[in-house]
C-alpha cells in the first residue's frame, strides 16, 4: 500500500518543489492553508504530514490540535524557518513527531518519513498486542459457565482495581497463572508490565538473584549489576507461581517488601522503592506449611490477604464440553486440519474422567487428537482405556451369571475394570456389555463371542438398555 503525505505550505514554491521530489515513492496531496488542508484531511486518511510552522491566519499548531483528534493519527512533521527552534520545539510537545528547518533537505525529510512510519506501525502493533491481551486474559477469555467458575470471576472482578496482595490457589493445572493474568489486566496496572516467576523452577541462590536482582561482584559469576524481576515489574503486577517452594531467607526478603515496599538487590545495601502488586499462587497446603515450620505464619498472613481457590475440572464437569470445543477450534487452526466432532458416547466418558492434571491435562490431550486423530469424528472406541475406565465395573447375579462365567477372565484383565461391588447389579451388567463392545467396536457378534454368550442373551441386554446405543459395524 502507498503511502500517502499531506503537504502544507502557503509558499507555492515550496508546495511544488516537494511534492515533485516525493511523489515518486509516495501519494502526495497539497494544501495551501490550514482550512483547506483540514478539508483534505476530513475527505481522506493520511499516513505523514508535512506542514509548515507560520502560515497566514491558523499556524500549523491547529493541524496537530486536529490530528490528535483523529481515531487514526498521522504522523506530523513540523517545517520551520531558521530560528525558531523553540517553536518546533513546542510543536513537538504538543504532538508532532520531528521538525526540519527550512530549505528543507529532501534526503532529510525522507529519513524522517520513514521513521515516522516505522513508530506508527510499531504503535499500531503495541494497539493490537494489547487488544489481544485484554481478549485473551478477560473474564470472556476464561472459558467456562459452572458455578464453581462463576465464583472465582467474581472474586476476581471484586478484588483486581484494588492494590491488595492475593493468594491463589489451586491443584496443578487448574490455570492460576490464566487467573493472575486476568486480575492484572481487569486492574488499574493493565498497560503495566506483568512478569511471572516460577519459584520451583530455580535453585535457592538463583531464585534470590533472579527475583531481587544483584549488585556486580555479589557472588562469584556477577560480573555486572542486574535488576530483578521485582524492578521489572514495577508499576505493575509480579507472579510468584509454587510460593511454597521458596527458600527462608527469600521468605525473609518477600516480608520486607510487603513490610516496607522496598527491596534491596543481593549484595546491595541501598533500599529501592517500587509500587508492586504481588499476587502469588500455590499448590501445596501453606497452613500445614506453617505448622510444620517450614514457612512463616507472619508471610503467610501478608501474601493471604484475598485468597482465590480454584476447583479441580472434577469439580466443573459442565465445563468440559466447552473446554473441548476451544481446545479443538484452536489446534485444528494451529495444525491446518478440520475440527474434530466429539461423539455424545465419548463426551460421556471424558466428563466422567476425574482428570488429575486438571486444564492442562485436557488441553494435551486435545491436542493430541486432534493431531493423531485420522476420522472426522471422536468416538467412545477411540478412548484410551484410562478415560473408559471410570464407567465399567464387573457384573454379578441374574443374566449376568453367564456373562461372569464366561468373561470375568477378560474383564479381569482390562485395566478399565473397577473392582469391588459399590455398584448396583445393573450398573455392573451394562458397564462390562459396554466394555465387550468397545473392545468389539461395536460388532454385536463379536462382542458375544468375546464374552462366551449367546448373541441372543446379549440382544436382549441391549433392547433392555437402549441407551448404549450401538450398531453393528
Amino acid at each position: 500500500m502507498v503511502t500517502s503525505v499531506l503537504i502544507v505550505d502557503d509558499e507555492k514554491h515550496t508546495r511544488d518543489g516537494l511534492r515533485q521530489a516525493l511523489e515518486d515513492e509516495y501519494d502526495v496531496s497539497v494544501a495551501a492553508n490550514v482550512d483547506e488542508a483540514f478539508n483534505q484531511i476530513e475527505a481522506q486518511e493520511f499516513d505523514v504530514i508535512l506542514t509548515d510552522l507560520r502560515m497566514p491566519g491558523k499556524s500549523g499548531f491547529k493541524i496537530i490540535d486536529k490530528v490528535l483528534a483523529l481515531p487514526n493519527k498521522p504522523s506530523v512533521i513540523m517545517m520551520t524557518a531558521y530560528g525558531s527552534i523553540d517553536s518546533a520545539v513546542e510543536a513537538m510537545k504538543r504532538g508532532a513527531v520531528d521538525f526540519l528547518t527550512k530549505p528543507v533537505n529532501i534526503e532529510r525529510l525522507e529519513v524522517l518519513i520513514q521513521r515516522a512510519l516505522k513508530t506508527k506501525t510499531l504503535e499500531v502493533e503495541v494497539k493490537q498486542l494489547h487488544e489481544r491481551l485484554d481478549d485473551k486474559f478477560s473474564f470472556e477469555g476464561i472459558i467456562g459457565h459452572s458455578d464453581k467458575l462463576k465464583d472465582v470471576i467474581d472474586r476476581v472482578k471484586l478484588v483486581a482495581p484494588s492494590k491488595a496482595t492475593i493468594m491463589i490457589d489451586g491443584e496443578s493445572g487448574t490455570g492460576k497463572e490464566l487467573i493472575a493474568q486476568a486480575i492484572h489486566q481487569a486492574s488499574p496496572r493493565a498497560r503495566a508490565p506483568f512478569i511471572a516467576v516460577h519459584c520451583a523452577a530455580l535453585s535457592e541462590s538463583l531464585l534470590e538473584s533472579e527475583i531481587f536482582g544483584h549488585e556486580r561482584g555479589a557472588f562469584t559469576g556477577a560480573m555486572e549489576k542486574r535488576i530483578g524481576r521485582f524492578e521489572a515489574a514495577d508499576t505493575g503486577t509480579l507472579f510468584l507461581d509454587e510460593i511454597g517452594e521458596i527458600s527462608p531467607s527469600t521468605q525473609v526478603k518477600l516480608l520486607r517488601f510487603l513490610e516496607t515496599k522496598t527491596i534491596e538487590r543481593v549484595g546491595g545495601s541501598k533500599p529501592i522503592q517500587l509500587d508492586v502488586r504481588l499476587v502469588a499462587a500455590t499448590n501445596r497446603d501453606l497452613e500445614r506449611l506453617v505448622q510444620e515450620r517450614k514457612f512463616r505464619e507472619d508471610l503467610f498472613f501478608r501474601l493471604n490477604v484475598v485468597r482465590i481457590t480454584l476447583p479441580p475440572l472434577r469439580a466443573r464437569t459442565d465445563d468440559i464440553p466447552l473446554l473441548l470445543a476451544h481446545y479443538i477450534q484452536f489446534f485444528a487452526k494451529e495444525n491446518r486440519v478440520s475440527p474434530l466432532v466429539v461423539e455424545p458416547g465419548a463426551l460421556r466418558y471424558l466428563q466422567s474422567y476425574p482428570w488429575p492434571g486438571n486444564i492442562r491435562e485436557l488441553r494435551n490431550f486435545t491436542e493430541n487428537a486432534v493431531v493423531m486423530h485420522r476420522g472426522a469424528k471422536l468416538t467412545e472406541y477411540d478412548l484410551e482405556p484410562r478415560f473408559r475406565g471410570q464407567m465399567l465395573a464387573l457384573p454379578t447375579g441374574g443374566d449376568a451369571v453367564e456373562l461372569a462365567q464366561a468373561g470375568v477372565g477378560q474383564a479381569h484383565s482390562s485395566e478399565s475394570v473397577i473392582s469391588g461391588g459399590s455398584l448396583s447389579m445393573e450398573e455392573n451388567e451394562k458397564r462390562l456389555l459396554r466394555e465387550a463392545l468397545i473392545k468389539s467396536r461395536g460388532n454385536r457378534t463379536k462382542a458375544a463371542q468375546l464374552m462366551g454368550i449367546s448373541r441372543r442373551t446379549l440382544h436382549r441386554k441391549l433392547v433392555q438398555w437402549s441407551e448404549l446405543d450401538v450398531i453393528d459395524r
